[in-house]
């Protein structure tokens, strides 16, 4: 009856094996990520229309002291400096 149930419903299949309506460490606010990480501000990108992709940027621990304190605009910043951006895909399980 499984294979039948698959069948009928895919969609059941493909929150199964991509898991994605889980998301882990539990009771966490992933919008807020200054509570989990040091140096890490929550942005957010509009891709297309109607399309938005949160990401969380965390400046290097030799910049740290220089981030104590610092709003949304100097991070957007430091992203414009001359350092590298190492940009990580962490995969589809809804969490960041």
């Amino acid at each position: 009856s499984v294979p039948f149930l698959i069948r009928l419903f895919p969609n059941v299949l493909t929150k199964f094996v991509f898991l994605n309506f889980l998301a882990f460490p539990f009771f966490v606010d992933l919008q807020h990520p200054e509570l989990l990480l040091n140096n890490t501000i929550s942005l957010y990108l509009t891709t297309e229309p109607d399309i938005t992709v949160g990401i969380w940027h965390t400046v290097p621990g030799s910049r740290a002291p220089e981030s104590q304190g610092k709003d949304q605009r100097w991070y957007e910043e430091a992203l414009a400096d001359e350092h590298p951006v190492i940009i990580y895909l962490h995969g589809n399980g809804g969490t960041r």
